[in-house]
């Protein structure tokens, strides 16, 4: 089955509004958490996204693929950097990473194609 990934993605996000709202406190120690593991210290931005990324893959998480494949486009991941992310988390989860690395590599394709479709104008 293919996943739109965008949709699916801002879907999310609304969900996880109403989860701020709901639990305040623990998705603000959630975000803070967040924020300081992907802050560039050692390692780059990009590089803690497709960490984020074959680790997304490796534990079968496709809401987390959604994420993370957006925020690596963002900074700047090649389909290159994805796919060679993608064959680390094949070796690290085996069979299941194998279907769940087609689910990345979907996502990429779909929001890089996003990126790249002219702006449509208003009549």
């Amino acid at each position: 089955m293919i996943k739109h990934w965008a949709p699916l993605t801002e879907d999310i996000k609304a969900l996880m509004r109403t989860m701020r709202g709901d639990t305040p406190n623990v998705m603000k120690a959630f975000s803070g958490l967040a924020q300081a593991a992907s802050a560039p210290q050692t390692l780059d931005s990009k590089t803690k996204e497709l960490i984020a990324l074959a680790i997304s893959v490796a534990i079968r998480c496709d809401d987390c693929i959604g994420f993370h494949v957006k925020a690596a486009l963002d900074l700047g991941a090649t389909r290159e950097e994805i796919v060679e992310t993608l064959g680390m988390a094949i070796y690290m989860g085996a069979g299941p990473s194998v279907m769940y690395a087609t689910h990345a590599l979907e996502a990429y394709e779909q929001f890089k194609q996003a990126t790249q479709a002219p702006a449509s104008t208003a009549a």
